[in-house]
């Protein structure tokens, strides 16, 4: 770092994003992208509002908040949107958390809590997971402090019940809680019609994953009028032009193209399912994932050694060394072609594996 770096941010570790390479053509399924393109009226709607580039785009992002909304149930005044669901995050430390505020989240997470609880200089705990990387809903009753919960969490793919994520809600009343469904549309239950009930509930949700904008950068939090008003005063206080005309555009046609992504998200949820069974017939471990990856270690291989040689056949998946899940990789599911490549690549390791403790 250089000698005019903030004393403030000297002992920050930055969020480590998942490998983009340009060397090789992989097989990516280390970064949750979705294996489909954006739906047709998403790149239509980007294509031609690139023609008002000259414009800054709307700051309260109407047309595109009046239609997430609808899409939610909700009013238009208890929706945010945001430079991807990171920006909803960040948003929600800086409005919701302090010394008197501390935030806590789970040990076995997105990694971007800690990294925005240290960046913003609030006082976090980490709670760890159970030995079966659930959580223990008694670990988060009555703690006094502003809470953060991936449902279905990263890198596991386990989920709360609504049931569960409500006694979360009515033993904390005086403090947030976030629940971040980035992977809700693969299979769990989003917990949205929990906002007409309890003030205290900020919802995230993200087009990244099910709606294939990756690479647009597009979130959303809904919550109580009150909470997404907080929001809009740090959204204003720091970026009030935070989403771009292409991707607002982009945003709409996609959300005018429901089924395309319900369709999308049910052959990833049954490539899932037919990828985990291959997996534990190989006889691999793996959570309950209702996510659009899979978590997953080999009783004789540890995941490092997977995740470097799939890399070397030229597929990638995410390997974290952390202590607790260093033996596990982490699979972004694919289309069924991709899956099957995978399968076959896993099965050349093992057989180079048993061929070596011969």
């Amino acid at each position: 770092m250089s000698r005019f770096f903030s004393e403030k941010y000297k002992n920050l570790v930055p969020y480590t994003p998942g490998e983009q390479p340009k060397d090789t053509q992989y097989i990516k399924l280390n970064t949750n992208e979705s294996p489909f393109p954006p739906s047709e009226r998403a790149m239509i709607c980007a294509l031609e509002e690139s023609r008002n580039l000259q414009l800054y785009p709307d700051p309260e992002c109407r047309a595109l908040t009046e239609k997430t909304a609808e899409l939610c149930g909700v009013s238009y005044n208890e929706v945010l949107m945001t430079n991807g669901s990171d920006e909803i995050l960040n948003f929600a430390f800086m409005a919701f958390c302090d010394e008197n505020h501390p935030a806590a989240f789970p040990d076995i997470s997105y990694g971007f809590y800690k990294v925005f609880a240290e960046l913003n200089n609030v006082p976090y705990t980490e709670i760890p997971l159970k030995d079966d990387f659930s959580i223990d809903l008694n670990d988060y009753k009555n703690i006094n402090k502003t809470i953060f919960i991936a449902n279905p969490n990263a890198p596991t793919g386990i989920t709360l019940s609504l049931e569960q994520i409500e006694e979360i809600l009515k033993s904390n009343p005086n403090n947030v809680v976030v629940i971040d469904e980035a992977y809700v549309d693969f299979g769990a239950e989003s917990c949205l019609p929990l906002i007409k009930k309890y003030d205290n509930l900020l919802v995230c949700q993200t087009f990244s994953k099910s709606r294939s904008m990756a690479g647009a950068r597009l979130g959303f939090g809904v919550g109580n009028k009150n909470l997404i008003a907080d929001l809009n005063t740090v959204k204003y206080s720091t970026n009030p032009y935070n989403i771009n005309r292409m991707t607002m555009a982009a945003g709409l046609g996609v959300l005018s193209d429901e089924l395309y992504t319900k369709t999308n998200c049910e052959i990833i949820a049954e490539n899932r399912e037919n990828t985990s069974k291959k997996l534990k017939e190989m006889g691999f471990t793996l959570t309950d994932s209702k996510s659009n990856f899979i978590f997953a270690k080999h009783p004789k291989i540890n995941g490092e050694y997977i995740y470097q040689k799939l890399k070397q056949k030229g597929i990638l998946v995410r390997h974290f060394s952390k202590d607790r899940i260093n033996e596990y990789v982490r699979i972004t599911v694919g289309t069924k072609e991709q899956m099957t490549a995978l399968i076959f690549a896993l099965n050349k390791i093992l057989e180079e594996q048993n061929d070596q403790s011969c």
